[in-house]
């Protein structure tokens, strides 16, 4: 039996194909955990969804901006953007069905066997592992709740961008999905810095990649996460795995082993929407 962390999908369902028979994928003895992004950008959204949604328990996921983003917009919240492929999903017979069950999905998923700790972009420096899950604990409430819709309408924006506990309402949800969905660059104090997307050495003055500073985490555990195709799948760190390396980009979809955490690659070779 192994388990098998894979990027960012971001539609790439012919790529995770090949992935899954280079790794000798087998649904009766290993489990996938998919680290967000599901969809978008991506031609092969819909059918993405609907695979990973039919693995059943043989799959773990949580959830990326770009599926918030589909979920707000599905609500009714938000515009489509250019260069997003979300409306075959939106338009799509089993919509609901699909919608539905990407609600129930979290934001943070830990294996105490594994010791590993997986989130969409990472873990804050100012929060431990208990904070980390009691925080995403109460977004996955509310994107469960006959209220969700007062978290879409709110969902965008950058502010505020410096965790404080006593942070309330959507505000303070906003904040947590930030951190968990959209986080690059931090200063020391945990003060996002959204605006910078690329590689580690484009941050701004007083900011640098989140997993530069000292963590909260327990030290041995090890954290996988998406979100940042810049970094190539590098981080230099032992303990922290960046596993989107690029596919719907024209790089390739990476799958980590937990158990010796050796990695597999594929290559993409789909055509993606301009954005």
């Amino acid at each position: 039996m192994a388990t098998y962390v894979i990027g960012d999908l971001q539609g790439c369902l012919t790529p995770l194909v090949q992935l899954l028979e280079n790794i000798h994928y087998h649904p009766e003895q290993d489990k996938l955990w998919f680290a967000g992004d599901l969809i978008n950008r991506g031609e092969e959204s819909l059918e993405t969804l609907r695979f990973v949604k039919s693995l059943g328990n043989n799959a773990t996921v949580v959830l990326g901006n770009h599926d918030l983003h589909l979920l707000a917009v599905s609500h009714g919240h938000g515009k489509l953007k250019r260069g997003d492929t979300l409306a075959e999903i939106l338009t799509a017979a089993d919509r609901d069905d699909l919608m539905n069950w990407l609600r129930q999905q979290p934001l943070f998923h830990y294996d105490e066997q594994l010791n590993t700790v997986m989130t969409h972009a990472g873990i804050p420096p100012c929060w431990d592992l208990a904070k980390t899950q009691s925080l995403a604990s109460e977004v996955e409430a509310k994107l469960r709740s006959d209220r969700v819709d007062d978290f879409f309408a709110t969902m965008y924006g950058n502010t505020p961008d410096k965790w404080r506990d006593d942070l309330t309402g959507l505000d303070r949800l906003r904040t947590i999905t930030n951190y968990l969905t959209r986080m690059r660059f931090c200063d020391e104090n945990s003060k996002l810095d959204l605006k910078s997307k690329e590689g580690i050495n484009t941050a701004e003055k007083g900011f640098a990649p989140w997993f530069n500073y000292p963590s909260k985490v327990p030290e041995g555990c090890h954290i996988v996460f998406g979100h940042w195709a810049a970094l190539e799948g590098k981080t230099q760190l032992e303990h922290i795995h960046a596993l989107d390396t690029g596919c719907v980009w024209g790089g390739s979809l990476t799958a980590l082993r937990l158990e010796d955490k050796q990695r597999f690659s594929t290559p993409c070779t789909l055509n993606r929407k301009n954005s």
